[in-house]
């Protein structure tokens, strides 16, 4: 696993060790930052389920401006902290919460983000359950899109909260959602 691109390109990143968490690989992640493209540079980007934290030091890696991590987990979070120190990158936040209490605390603070990952552990329900969350439509620019990686096997709602499904890839076990408000 590595960063791909971008100021910190080639930096190796560790992931904690076990099966708790599922790393995205090079291949989705390139793929997905090939479909967001420039659109990254100067962009507020928000990783939930953020595990070792690759998605977003990609983002900051290729020109994000600010970069927020959330994980449930301490090990994640620390891990995420060490892979920051690794690739030399600033800019970014770490916190370990909850993911649907940090959306919660984002909105209240009056946080917007013209990117969102999302990426629970598969088969568990998650990805429904974090888009149907009323926060986090409300922590997205208006233009901005939520990208979610689900299990090929894990249904996709087409419209959920304000949100709607434009695009759906296929990388192997992996599918990428893209979501952005309704009537955008």
């Amino acid at each position: 696993m590595r960063i791909i691109a971008g100021k910190a390109k080639g930096t190796r990143l560790s992931s904690v060790s076990g099966l708790t968490t599922r790393p995205t690989g090079d291949r989705v992640k390139e793929a997905l930052f090939n479909i967001l493209g420039p659109a990254v540079t100067g962009s507020a980007f928000l990783d939930l389920y953020a595990g070792s934290g690759a998605i977003g030091l990609e983002a900051l890696s290729r020109g994000a401006s600010d970069v927020v991590w959330i994980d449930a987990s301490r090990a994640c979070t620390a891990q995420i902290r060490a892979n920051l120190e690794k690739a030399r990158l600033s800019g970014g936040t770490v916190y370990t919460n909850d993911v649907f209490r940090a959306l919660v605390q984002l909105e209240k603070a009056g946080r917007r983000f013209d990117f969102i990952f999302l990426d629970p552990p598969y088969g568990q329900g998650l990805v429904g359950k974090t888009l149907e969350h009323p926060s986090l439509a409300d922590v997205l620019k208006k233009e901005g899109i939520i990208i979610a990686e689900a299990g090929k096997k894990e249904e996709a709602p087409i419209a959920v909260s304000k949100l709607c499904l434009k695009r759906e890839q296929r990388y192997g076990d992996t599918k990428l959602l893209f979501y952005d408000m309704r009537g955008s």
